[in-house]
């Protein structure tokens, strides 16, 4: 049986190296992080970013200290407390980064509240063991606890099917230049 825990500020090196190989070819990640010098370092400090988001709120699970690992937001709180730190990245990443965050927006309820997987990511040296689907699992739990929708996106074609198989379902596409973006709900 594969154990899910909360993660912890210990487990953020684990974390961000996982995120970093298994996102290395993403789409999405691609379009962030266009310079190939840059592009692992400003990687890690999106990934970095977005795990001190939601360690600190409870809302990111790990398996193995982080070899897999589901980033959630959940409904009404914000993932960071006070003033977040500006993202050690060029202006053009957070450029993107913004014009994404309004692509997307637009796909979520705006007056229900609803959980929010922000990241699902396995690294590649533990990929094909169901990882994902299993730590995924306390941030829907916590949805269907509360009667409430998930959501995600992705802009990997290849990823909207195995989302379907885990029992999510396309709620709407669209395209951010030639990027495309599935949003999934469930």
């Amino acid at each position: 049986m594969t154990l899910v825990e909360r993660a912890t500020a210990a487990d953020r090196r684990q974390v961000v190296e996982t995120v970093v190989a298994a996102f290395d070819q993403d789409p999405a990640f691609r379009y962030f992080f266009r310079d190939p010098v840059t592009r692992d370092a400003e990687a890690a400090e999106f990934a970095g970013h977005l795990f001190d988001q939601r360690v600190a709120p409870g809302t990111a699970w790990v398996i193995s200290g982080g070899m897999s690992l589901a980033m959630w937001d959940a409904p009404g709180g914000s993932s960071g407390s006070g003033e977040e730190p500006k993202l050690a990245v060029s202006d053009e990443a957070l450029a993107r980064l913004d014009d994404y965050h309004r692509a997307v927006q637009g796909f979520f309820p705006r007056r229900q509240p609803f959980w929010y997987l922000g990241v699902l990511a396995t690294h590649p040296s533990h990929a094909g063991r169901r990882l994902g689907r299993s730590v995924m699992q306390p941030g829907l739990a916590a949805a269907a606890a509360a009667g409430l929708p998930a959501y995600l996106e992705t802009t990997n074609e290849a990823n909207v099917g195995l989302y379907e198989r885990a029992g999510w379902r396309v709620s709407g596409s669209t395209h951010l230049n030639d990027l495309p973006i599935w949003v999934l709900t469930q």
